[in-house]
């Protein structure tokens, strides 16, 4: 049985009805909203989960390709984005061992975050960076060429 509504309270009434009522051998249950995950259980009569945020995230991971701008969302009525750069290893600033500071950025764009293996980071003029680095950037629409002078290589 596959409880597949829009609703993470339903899945689960319908999950638990169906192995304790009905006797269901193997249901599956989606999980809509991925605060919920924890619930879908053996207790809840969940066999299988599929959670619809986790495959979402998933296959995002899977098309961002390293060394390409990814715009995650507008700002400012659309004159600022904040942006996502993964880093290869020709990437100037991987490449050249620089750090922010010596990048000489343009007022135009700002680290406002590094995640490295799935740690974020605080950025700092020090900072290096290196091959499969997050960067986050504040930036305004028309620095887009600035952005991949300094982190696409």
């Amino acid at each position: 049985m596959i409880a597949a509504t829009g609703d993470d309270e339903d899945n689960l009434v319908i999950s638990w009805l169906a192995k304790q009522e009905f006797g269901v051998p193997r249901v599956i249950s989606r999980i809509n909203n991925a605060r919920n995950e924890w619930l879908f259980n053996e207790s809840w009569g969940v066999d299988v989960s599929v959670s619809t945020p986790a495959l979402i995230t998933s296959l995002v991971d899977e098309a961002v390709e390293v060394g390409a701008i990814i715009q995650l969302m507008p700002l400012a009525h659309g004159r600022m984005q904040l942006i996502e750069v993964t880093l290869s290893a020709q990437a100037p600033a991987v490449a050249q061992n620089l750090t922010l500071d010596e990048l000489r950025l343009p007022d135009s764009l700002r680290v406002v975050a590094v995640v490295r293996n799935e740690q974020p980071l605080v950025p700092s003029s020090a900072m290096h960076f290196l091959e499969l680095d997050h960067v986050v950037l504040m930036a305004r629409v028309d620095a887009t060429q600035d952005c991949a002078a300094a982190f696409i290589g």
